[in-house]
């Protein structure tokens, strides 16, 4: 457990490296493998942008809820057969857990500032974020059904004969939803729209904005692992060792997700509701109540 662990916090500043590559990748800012780096050394450099009267203790914390919320839901993701940092039978409802308090921690990260835009942010970031949290009870609840666990060990040995994106196609869709709502991209990043002049991060700068952009990078790959684990197989794989097919896996869905970010309009607030509301969540209940049927004995 020590072991894996160390692991994962060795393997996260690459990963979020790659992660930070890939938003790059097609928007010409510069040298793709160089670029995060400079930005990074950039931000650290400036001064904090000061507020009045600001939450100066949530404003300071917010950005380390966000990374530590990632590390946390990485760790119940295995990295190879009986390599696990967080080996709990309830790993899904420790990962929902990580889910919900995102909201809040974005909530806060616009709260503490004490200026208009970031709370306006925070306020419609949470009127969209609470329901998208519901896609992924259903759709991970319909990951578990097979195993009969909610163990996300059990879940991938689930998966020796059928992954799960084949017992439930609509699966892995509607978690990436979910995805980019934790993330903060493309159709869900209602905190930091450009018409917000950043939304949440609006009045950050410095090392507070550096740690928040990395924190999100790290919640991109935590995710991306999750559902690589959860519909993918995880680590299963022939010829190649484990913690290679889960890498290649968690890559692939990174892409998928940035890429998802980038080709999807995010909608008006009231347009995204009722989509959620009226098409997502049906669909995703439907989807669940597919796998339900199929497990029956």
């Amino acid at each position: 457990m020590i072991a894996a662990a160390l692991t994962l916090l060795l393997a996260l500043p690459p990963l979020v490296w790659v992660a930070a590559m890939f938003d790059r990748i097609g928007t010409g800012r510069g040298a793709l493998l160089i670029g995060p780096l400079q930005n990074g050394a950039a931000l650290l450099l400036r001064p904090n942008t000061p507020t009045e009267a600001p939450d100066r203790l949530n404003r300071l914390l917010a950005p380390g809820w966000y990374l530590a919320l990632a590390l946390v839901g990485l760790s119940v993701v295995p990295l190879a057969e009986g390599v696990v940092a967080s080996d709990i039978s309830t790993g899904l409802v420790l990962w929902g857990a990580c889910e919900a308090l995102t909201v809040v921690v974005v909530f806060l990260h616009g709260w503490s500032p004490n200026s208009p835009l970031p709370l306006i942010g925070a306020y419609r970031y949470v009127a969209i974020a609470l329901p998208a949290m519901l896609l992924s009870m259903f759709v991970l609840i319909g990951a578990a059904l097979p195993a009969q666990s909610l163990s996300v060990v059990e879940v991938v040995e689930a998966q020796r004969e059928s992954w799960n994106i084949i017992r439930q196609p609509l699966g892995l869709p509607l978690f990436m939803a979910l995805g980019l709502a934790i993330t903060l991209r493309g159709p869900f990043d209602y905190a930091g729209g450009a018409e917000l002049a950043g939304g949440t991060s609006a009045e950050e700068s410095g090392p507070a904005l550096a740690l928040w952009h990395f924190a999100r990078a790290a919640m991109l790959v935590a995710f991306s692992a999750m559902a690589a684990t959860a519909f993918l197989g995880g680590h299963l794989g022939p010829v190649l060792p484990g913690p290679v097919w889960l890498l290649l896996k968690t890559l692939a869905v990174m892409a998928a997700t940035v890429a998802a970010g980038r080709f999807f309009a995010r909608m008006p607030p009231a347009r995204m509701l009722t989509f959620l509301w009226v098409v997502l969540l049906p669909l995703s209940f439907a989807s669940l109540a597919l796998v339900g049927v199929e497990v029956l004995p």
